[in-house]
């Protein structure tokens, strides 16, 4: 199987890292509207979480990109 170029993984990433930065900021926002502010670790630790689960989350359901996919 060839890799993929570097414009087709862009391609297939788009729009999960789209989703992926629209969870992280809405996640950020109720959370400051509910809860209150933050300090900064615990919101990059909010965003690590997202950043690191959201790919797992997207294979369990079937959406990931094939570049995401484990050989």
């Amino acid at each position: 199987m060839a890799m993929p170029s570097t414009a087709e993984k862009v391609r297939q990433l788009a729009p999960h890292w789209g989703v992926m930065f629209a969870v992280m900021f809405v996640t950020l926002a109720l959370i400051e509207t509910f809860i209150g502010s933050l300090a900064f670790w615990q919101s990059l630790l909010i965003v690590f979480v997202i950043a690191f689960g959201y790919p797992v989350v997207a294979r369990a359901l079937g959406v990931a990109p094939e570049v995401w996919q484990r050989p």
